[in-house]
């Protein structure tokens, strides 16, 4: 036992760098990306909008493939090695290819630009906490405190990069670089054993197989609160920023306000990442969900209602006290009520894949709205038709007892569940 908990030690430290320094690149290359657009690369805002576009639609695409891929391979490490080494050519694909691509044809540029990051920093990022996750219920640790490294390493690139970026903008996509060759051996040094449920190898999951999950009640069920709420506040925050600004003298002083509180608010969540497992401990994982949203809601209104910068900077740091507390609860509510083969299907297609899509159909709606009825106004609206789904989902989302990371329920009377991902963890629990 004592050398289980030491294995269960060492991937819950080695995990936790690897976040780290992912989140680290992820800022480095991501952070600055509309500015470096417009700037050294010399594009118009039509121009941008067709790269951004190109990096969302790569991103749903990608989503899907590393669902089935996920659950296919298990607790090997093909995803996490692969997403290393993407990162590692992070400063060579910026300055070498990205770059000269993007000036001279916009489309290809776009195009190539939009399946590198969508592959590495965007649909990877969701790759990578579906793999934690899953790593966290074999070995008995909590995926919020190994990811609560991931948010400092991102509050640790944003402290110096815009900094960086004046002096050169290719320093941080190289820094990215040098993050993503540390990514290779931590991940390597990492020792998860295989699956073996039962003694037995698992079978090879089909396409069919892991698609099969779209036509479970219990999927749809789920739907409703992440299509219907968390869709409309991903919506919502989207163009926070710019209202953000409006609140204070001039924009300038705006922005500069909000890149501080944006670092706050990380730190903080980093520190509600520990809190939030007892939270969503005592109140089970469908009323985490609803808790977590329900504060979503309230920063939608509340920005609605803010009067100046005290109220909307209030606002703002909600943020970081409802994120944590979504995280934990949507990975217990996967645990208990999915199968563990499935696991990372549902997060990638359902939490994923759902709010990519989600976006892409509602953000031009959002965006007439601010246009023409202003930005109080839309987040009324967007506030009120989120509620009716917050509503909904008090009635779709199953009942789910209070469990552990591995998706155990605590109370000994309460039936072990549904799925196989309730089984007993093959080592001993480690409490980060």
């Amino acid at each position: 036992m004592p050398d289980a908990k030491r294995e269960s030690r060492r991937n819950f430290v080695l995990l936790s760098a690897f976040l780290f320094l992912f989140f680290f690149a992820q800022a480095g290359a991501m952070s600055f990306l509309a500015i470096w657009l417009k700037g050294p690369i010399g594009l118009d805002g039509r121009q941008a909008g067709t790269v951004f576009s190109a990096n969302f639609v790569a991103a749903m695409l990608c989503q899907p493939l590393y669902g089935y891929i996920s659950d296919r391979v298990g607790l090997r490490r093909h995803v996490p090695l692969f997403i290393a080494v993407m990162v590692a050519f992070c400063g060579v694909f910026f300055t070498y290819v990205y770059a000269p691509l993007l000036r001279t044809h916009v489309v290809a540029g776009a195009a190539v630009g939009g399946l590198y990051l969508g592959l590495t920093f965007v649909a990877g990022s969701f790759a990578l906490e579906s793999f934690v996750d899953r790593v966290g219920r074999r070995y008995g640790f909590e995926y919020s405190r190994a990811r609560l490294w991931g948010s400092l390493g991102f509050a640790s690139a944003a402290v110096f990069s815009g900094r960086l970026y004046n002096l050169d903008p290719r320093i941080n996509f190289f820094l990215a670089s040098i993050a993503g060759l540390l990514l290779i051996p931590i991940i390597l040094a990492a020792r998860i054993a295989p699956d073996h449920s039962q003694g037995i190898p698992s079978p090879v999951l089909t396409p069919r197989e892991s698609l099969s999950v779209l036509r479970q009640p219990a999927f749809w069920r789920f739907m409703v609160l992440i299509l219907g709420v968390t869709n409309l506040y991903l919506v919502y925050d989207q163009q926070f920023p710019v209202y953000f600004a409006s609140m204070f003298p001039t924009p300038a002083r705006g922005n500069e306000m909000f890149g501080y509180l944006n670092s706050a608010q990380i730190f903080v969540e980093a520190g509600m990442l520990l809190i939030a497992p007892f939270i969503v401990m005592r109140t089970g994982a469908k009323y985490g969900l609803l808790l977590a949203t329900g504060i979503m809601i309230v920063r939608i209104g509340g920005s609605a209602l803010a009067i100046g910068p005290l109220s909307i900077s209030a606002c703002k740091m909600l943020h970081s006290l409802e994120l944590p507390i979504l995280a934990v609860s949507i990975f217990r509510y996967i645990a208990y009520h999915f199968d563990m083969r499935f696991a990372s299907m549902v997060y990638l297609v359902g939490v994923s894949f759902g709010h990519s899509l989600g976006l892409a159909l509602l953000s031009p709606l959002a965006g007439r709205g601010y246009d023409q009825f202003g930005f109080p106004a839309t987040y009324l609206a967007i506030a009120t038709v989120a509620s009716v789904f917050w509503i909904a989902s008090w009635f779709a989302l199953a009942s789910t007892p209070r469990t552990d990371a591995s998706g155990r329920p605590l109370d000994a009377s309460m039936p072990s569940g549904v799925s196989a991902s309730h089984r007993t963890p093959d080592v001993a629990p480690f409490t980060a």
